[in-house]
């Protein structure tokens, strides 16, 4: 597996490929991010994983000093994945010069969800994996589903744009009790992580009640917030929505996700379950 640096070493390693697989992360490695990669090799050839901490998308008193670096350690788990090719720049290789030019993402994903939380977030997203799909030109980029919010974003991107590429999502791997695997798992405390599965098993109440006829969406992720902030959790949002379009779910909607957001100490974790709905079972 070969490691650079700089886009034009990247360029060079990429000359007259036409068929390239691609996963941006921004490192600290888990399993879910090496089932991305392993998705990306039934899709194409070579397959190059990014690992790049972007400032752009962390607004003022997030985590970007304290995000994990762990280079060596993502670059092995990368090439016993079977990743053939890791593109790890610095902050002054994919910004040389101040970045006055960015993606503007419609309102309507922006501000809403973890956009209302986290202002300028998607923007900084899509801007650098706009960068990245310029260095990389990939036919195929896998993301994952966990950032759902993301993900929707992305696809959006790449429509308006008249990117060339495919986008494709891998599954939310978890923990054996439902933990979503997430690089910030590794802020939780130990008493923490006992307790952090309690955001999950709040969506799948919601996803089941929804599923057996239950028409007030708004009430159930009311329910499932009140019971959040019992346990002593700082929630930021639990909502239904369209799987599609993330607008929030209509009448005779098929396909729902039900999201949720919030902080467990100083840990703000994110997870989602997106399912078909029943005939019988909608609004």
């Amino acid at each position: 597996m070969q490691v650079v640096h700089t886009a034009a070493d990247l360029r060079a390693a990429l000359a007259g490929q036409t068929a390239t697989a691609f996963v941006p992360t921004m490192g600290n490695l888990h399993a879910g991010h090496v089932s991305l990669v392993e998705q990306a090799k039934r899709h194409g050839q070579p397959v190059v994983a990014s690992i790049f901490i972007n400032p752009l998308q962390f607004a003022a008193g997030e985590d970007l000093e304290r995000y994990p670096r762990t280079l060596a350690a993502d670059c092995e788990k990368l090439e016993a994945a079977g990743c053939d090719l890791v593109f790890a720049p610095d902050v002054a290789e994919m910004y040389p010069v101040p970045q006055m030019f960015t993606v503007q993402v419609p309102d309507s994903l922006a501000n809403d969800l973890c956009g209302a939380f986290r202002p300028g977030h998607f923007a900084g997203v899509a801007t650098v994996v706009l960068k990245l799909f310029n260095l990389v030109r990939p036919r195929v980029a896998v993301f994952g589903r966990k950032d759902f919010q993301q993900l929707m974003v992305i696809r959006e991107l790449v429509r308006q744009f008249n990117l060339p590429i495919e986008i494709l999502a891998g599954a939310t791997l978890r923990e054996a009790d439902g933990l979503a695997m997430s690089s910030r798992n590794g802020y939780l405390s130990a008493a923490e992580r006992m307790q952090a599965t309690q955001l999950y098993r709040a969506l799948t109440e919601v996803r089941t009640a929804v599923e057996a006829g239950e028409h007030d969406y708004a009430a159930l992720c009311a329910n499932a917030v009140r019971h959040l902030k019992m346990a002593g959790w700082r929630v930021d949002y639990v909502e239904v929505r369209d799987a599609d379009t993330l607008a929030p779910a209509a009448p005779g909607s098929a396909r729902l996700v039900v999201l949720g957001a919030a902080w467990l100490g100083t840990t703000r974790l994110i997870d989602n379950l997106d399912f078909d709905l029943p005939a019988a079972a909608r609004a």
